[in-house]
């Protein structure tokens, strides 16, 4: 009996022990924590920069700034991107500018609105050329857009791009109405068709400025070197397909970094089949514009 009770009570005492134990461990790890988690004298704290969005997530990654030059930002920034496709170079921009100043920019795009016209080739007439463009717009600078949208959308473009803001045309602001489009075309100017050029178009950055219930997509029939044969109806609307969604942007590349022409660059812009399409387009350029 009493070998019992001694061996009863050596139990306890281990079971205390252990108890003991982990409760001195949770006080440490509680107070090292606090301590660690302070700031410090002498460090600065470290910006946040958003770094990758995936499956709807938001990964954030620190970053702290750098000392800069007479042209450069104070702080870290960053613009969360999607790459859809690498031939051609095409990336999306989602929430790239707010509703409301994509509203600001249609208002000020209203009142000048004409058919659009096109760039011919060696060999064309307006009339050869006919229904290939039915859209109408216009052209529109950043100092003439008053409520200072188009100068953000400038800025924030260049930055994506990293190529200056003045290497960009005036945006094209565009409106498609129901039926209206562009059968597939290069932004880029062959000299081949279009004769020599002192400069050439390398890029172009779509900003969507609404929303389109059906159709109006922005195509790539190309991608990826599909469609690429004799056969292809340039007016087909097929491969790669944009959706239109207000303040988002496109950006696709013409050239290749040797300054070559993309074959796969080709893009159009689908029918509208309901609703209203408009956009803003920054054509950008290797030389510096006037």
């Amino acid at each position: 009996m009493t070998s019992r009770l001694k061996s009863y009570k050596r139990k306890r005492l281990g079971l205390a022990t252990v108890i003991a134990f982990c409760a001195l461990c949770f006080l440490i790890g509680f107070y090292s924590s606090a301590l660690l988690s302070q700031n410090v004298s002498g460090v600065r704290p470290r910006l946040r920069m958003l770094e990758m969005m995936k499956n709807g997530e938001v990964e954030e990654e620190e970053a702290s700034s750098m000392p800069h030059g007479v042209t450069g930002d104070e702080s870290v920034g960053s613009i969360p991107f999607q790459v859809l496709s690498w031939k051609p170079r095409a990336l999306y921009f989602p929430n790239f500018a707010t509703a409301e100043q994509c509203q600001a920019i249609i208002e000020r795009a209203k009142v000048n609105l004409k058919p659009s016209a096109l760039a011919l080739r060696q060999g064309e007439t307006a009339e050869s050329t006919q229904g290939t463009r039915t859209s109408s717009g216009t052209f529109v600078s950043a100092s003439e857009e008053s409520t200072g949208a188009l100068e953000f959308v400038e800025k924030k473009i260049a930055r994506a791009t990293m190529i200056p803001r003045t290497h960009g045309e005036a945006f094209n602001i565009l409106r498609y109405e129901l039926g209206q489009k562009y059968d597939s075309h290069y932004d880029v100017f062959n000299p081949a068709e279009y004769g020599p050029q002192t400069s050439q178009r390398i890029a172009s950055f779509l900003l969507y400025l609404s929303d389109v219930e059906e159709g109006g997509e922005t195509m790539f029939p190309f991608e990826n070197g599909a469609n690429m044969g004799d056969g292809y109806d340039y007016k087909q609307c097929v491969g790669l397909k944009v959706k239109p969604r207000k303040g988002d942007g496109l950006l696709f590349y013409s050239v290749f970094p040797n300054g070559t022409i993309d074959q796969t660059s080709l893009h159009g812009s689908c029918p509208v089949t309901k609703g209203e399409k408009w956009v803003a387009t920054k054509w950008i350029r290797d030389q510096k514009q006037e």
